[in-house]
């Protein structure tokens, strides 16, 4: 298990280095600066101490050695389109509302999705299978910022049910929520019922049901482990996604959180912003996808350590 551990983290480090080195010289081969805005405002003599104050006068390759050291360090340095305010400030203040939002998707997508897929795997009555079959294509196909925006539309504008703006309350949890957590019950829901429906056939489950054992108890004690694999294979990444929050649905219903902050650093070429986050946003799935891996082999003994 320790050596499995350590060559994953291995891998995982390599990952992010190789993301974090790739975003960097893509930030400085696209055109502009994030100076741009305000050349016509700004003297030239004015521009070059920005572009020395912030390092950008030096070669790139000098720039990427700096960035790197710093990095090492835990020091993502400071936002230039915040005039210099520091960028491990920005993420801690809007982190924990986007951890938050996260943290209710995920609740919500696993509680949801497992529920449905096992309905439908085990249900009798066939429309309601093909219902959730339905409703599962059309959660999968359908963008999650357009479902949001009809979820705001219609509860929070016409009906006037729920509020939208913010995260001050719990009821400002569920439009946003249902939003993120769709696409993922969509997902999760197929995935166990098509699971559950294989694990079913399989020569234990008939050996557990032969000895009397009740189908209940025997899709409980060994049904759902089993099927349970690609769902926790899955639930890696999405966990992963929805903790770092969805950056449209963070604009879209005003949640001061690091989704938002993502959007106005590109739109503002706020480079150093961008890299702290795509470096955030690369260590949470990294370490997601290695805990999975980590869980896969817990549970299943066939899934060999060493590999």
């Amino acid at each position: 298990m320790l050596k499995y551990v350590t060559k994953r983290l291995a891998v995982g480090a390599v990952t992010l280095f190789l993301l974090a080195t790739i975003t960097f010289f893509l930030m400085h081969v696209i055109p502009g600066s994030p100076f741009a805005g305000e050349t016509t405002k700004l003297p030239v003599k004015v521009l070059e101490k920005l572009y020395e104050k912030y390092g950008l006068d030096k070669p790139v390759t000098e720039q990427y050695v700096i960035y790197m050291k710093n990095l090492m360090h835990g020091d993502f340095g400071v936002s230039i389109y915040r005039k210099g305010k520091s960028i491990a400030k920005i993420i801690s203040n809007g982190l924990p509302y986007t951890a938050r939002l996260g943290a209710v998707s995920v609740c919500i997508a696993l509680t949801v999705g497992i529920f449905l897929g096992t309905v439908a795997a085990f249900t009798k009555k066939k429309w309601l299978s093909n219902l959730v079959v339905v409703m599962a294509t059309v959660g999968v196909s359908m963008p999650g910022f357009l479902l949001s925006v009809l979820l705001l539309l219609l509860f929070g504008v016409v009906l006037q049910w729920l509020p939208f703006v913010g995260l001050s309350s719990p009821l400002h949890y569920i439009l946003p929520a249902t939003g993120m957590a769709f696409a993922p019950i969509s997902m999760i829901a197929r995935l166990v019922r098509s699971s559950l429906r294989e694990v079913m056939k399989q020569d234990y489950m008939v050996l557990a049901k032969s000895k009397g054992t009740s189908e209940k108890l025997v899709i409980w004690r060994h049904g759902l482990k089993n099927a349970m694999l690609p769902v926790i294979t899955y639930s890696g990444p999405m966990i992963a996604t929805l903790l770092t929050g969805s950056f449209v649905i963070e604009s879209l219903y005003s949640i001061p959180g690091i989704g938002a902050e993502f959007v106005t650093s590109i739109t503002n070429r706020d480079y150093t912003m961008i890299m702290a986050l795509t470096v955030l946003y690369g260590s949470f799935i990294i370490i997601a996808n290695i805990i999975t891996d980590i869980v896969n082999a817990m549970i299943d003994p066939r899934i060999k350590l060493g590999k």
